[in-house]
């Protein structure tokens, strides 16, 4: 099978279902930053000092997983086809918010905006968190002018809090000082 169709040659692509869009469709735009959001997940699962833990790389990869299927509810309009997809992991906010309460305990007081940076997968961690929030201004743009199914836009809110938390713990756990913003006046 080859990989190219060069039915996109023309500047649009296929949603599932086959409504073709230009690719620069805003439904494009949003499930688009999932995907990269996706990619970046994945930069982090391989990261040294964070891939050591594989409970963590466990659960980054079930959240990987919840990604894709955010996207693809995002590339599909067609209902009869939609009825097919994984259903929106909507039990996993809670689950995202009990994994933070928990790291959170055992964290110092945040005080003060906090410079990403200090260890590549902190770095990681905070690519992570400004993509879920582009994905998630991508999804609010989207659902001005067309249907956004339930349950994405708490699900991409929570994660976005998930890598801010999870750059936190693995600045104890790799024992790296924080970095925290200090403006000049």
């Amino acid at each position: 099978m080859r990989i190219y169709t060069r039915t996109g040659d023309d500047g649009t692509t296929s949603l599932f279902g086959g409504q073709r869009l230009n690719k620069d469709d805003m439904r494009i735009e949003a499930y688009g930053t999932l995907d990269e959001l996706n990619a970046a997940m994945g930069t982090l699962c391989s990261t040294d000092g964070f891939n050591a833990d594989s409970k963590g790389v466990e659960w980054l990869q079930k959240l990987q997983s919840d990604v894709f299927t955010l996207g693809s509810h995002l590339a599909t309009t067609d209902e009869a086809m939609a009825k097919h997809l994984p259903k929106i992991p909507e039990q996993r906010v809670q689950e995202m918010e009990a994994w933070m309460d928990e790291v959170n305990q055992a964290l110092p007081e945040l005080k003060n905006f906090l410079l990403p940076g200090g260890h590549p997968a902190i770095s990681a961690c905070h690519v992570c968190r400004v993509t879920c929030r582009r994905a998630e201004r991508r999804v609010i743009t989207l659902g001005r002018h067309a249907d956004v199914p339930d349950g994405i836009l708490p699900y991409l809110n929570r994660l976005s809090d998930v890598f801010f938390m999870w750059s936190r713990h693995l600045h104890m756990e790799l024992n790296v000082d924080e970095i925290p913003w200090k403006s000049d006046n």
